[in-house]
């Protein structure tokens, strides 16, 4: 069995693309009901994954230094691409030729793998819940 199994093909993935500002990327995200979406360039290079939290942290860091706390409004993102707050070493890809052990290493700690092809286009991503689902379904035992 390949990765091929358990992909969710690129079309049927939410993207954000890396000329996104971060209001564009938050909408988005609150659009589709995602805590994490992949980033990609114009060509669908895959660059990272940008979550919550990442969003969170940056705008605790935007209100540090202040001598009294602001709403942070909306507008204040409208300028901000999401490339200031992309952290690329959050979900790391693997290749499409990954082994299901690499995938169940990875799945441990991501709730999605992005998948990439020799050129670093996103091909897929391969959840979390499909791999459990398969485990689940197949009767293999977890140990």
């Amino acid at each position: 069995m390949n990765v091929a199994f358990f992909l969710t093909l690129r079309q049927n993935v939410t993207c954000i693309n890396v000329n996104s500002t971060v209001r564009q990327a938050l909408e988005t995200m609150k659009k589709h009901g995602y805590t994490a979406v992949p980033v990609v360039t114009d060509d669908n290079k895959y660059l990272g994954t940008v979550s919550e939290g990442d969003f969170l942290w940056f705008i605790v860091k935007m209100r540090r230094g202040e001598a009294a706390p602001r709403e942070i409004d909306i507008r204040d993102l409208e300028s901000i691409k999401i490339t200031d707050i992309l952290r690329k070493d959050r979900n790391p890809s693997v290749p499409i030729t990954a082994t299901i052990e690499q995938l169940l290493t990875r799945a441990m700690n991501q709730n999605f793998i992005p998948v990439t092809d020799d050129l670093g286009s996103l091909v897929g991503i391969v959840t979390r819940k499909t791999i459990i689902k398969y485990c689940t379904e197949n009767g293999v035992p977890v140990k």
